[in-house]
């Protein structure tokens, strides 16, 4: 399972951070505050009882100690629609677990694809990464996060723009650790 790990540890340093397409997650990376688990589940049943697992750890632990979790999911929800799907019980697994307002999910895998957009669309590179994955984040650190940086909308124009001028074949050097 390191193997998972460390492939989501590379494409967060490079890809998220490295291309900044993420400004907020640049500080809990060099603090050591980013929990990588991941999850030997084979079933969405088995998924939502490690997510259920994650989500307690992360609500328990100060976030001094862990700050947000990524839960990478290998063998579960491959295909993108079903993946997607799953998305609509994780945010019931928080209203459940009454994390609503305190915890969020994103999402990410490897053939992530926005609505609004065709699959080889440069900008869904944003959320692809290299295995399902499923980030827990506190939502007070998003607020904070937010209020320090100031006018988020900006985000999304800069990352396509940055995807874009890098090109597919720029990133998927990027990914391989080839200097571009």
């Amino acid at each position: 399972m390191s193997r998972y790990i460390d492939d989501t540890r590379d494409w967060v340093e490079r890809v998220v951070i490295g291309l900044k397409l993420c400004p907020f997650a640049p500080a809990p990376a060099l603090k050591g505050l980013i929990r990588y688990a991941t999850s030997d589940a084979d079933t969405r049943e088995a998924l939502l009882e490690d997510l259920a697992t994650e989500l307690q750890r992360l609500v328990a632990s100060p976030p001094e100690e862990i700050e947000t979790t990524l839960l990478i999911h290998p063998r579960v929800l491959q295909d993108f629609y079903d993946f997607n799907d799953f998305l609509e019980v994780a945010d019931g697994l928080l209203r459940v677990l009454e994390l609503e307002g305190e915890i969020q999910i994103a999402s990410f895998h490897p053939d992530y694809q926005f609505a609004d957009a065709k699959s080889d669309d440069i900008g869904n590179a944003t959320n692809r990464s290299p295995y399902p994955t499923l980030h827990l984040l506190r939502e007070e650190s998003i607020a904070r996060a937010v209020d320090s940086f100031g006018d988020t909308r900006s985000i999304s124009t800069a990352n396509l723009a940055t995807l874009r001028q890098l090109g597919p074949e720029g990133l998927q050097a990027l990914r391989r650790g080839v200097p571009t």
